[in-house]
């Protein structure tokens, strides 16, 4: 078993959606956008889109478009 697959949640089963998850992700969120480096992850992503990994990430990017995973 996985680090990850060993971790638990202490979320609770809230249906389709999580209250509480969503909550902690749009914390993190406003986190980032308030104290992170912003810019300099733009930058990257800039750089990433122009470098080797843009075919890869355009075929991301229409897969979740189209409601898929990219494979």
């Amino acid at each position: 078993m996985t680090d990850s697959a060993e971790k638990k949640s202490n979320l609770k089963m809230e249906g389709e959606g999580s209250r509480e998850g969503s909550r902690r992700f749009q914390d993190a969120q406003h986190e980032f956008a308030e104290t992170g480096d912003v810019e300099g992850r733009a930058k990257e992503a800039a750089k990433a889109l122009e470098g080797d990994e843009a075919a890869e990430l355009e075929k991301a990017r229409k897969a979740s478009a189209d409601g898929e995973t990219a494979a």
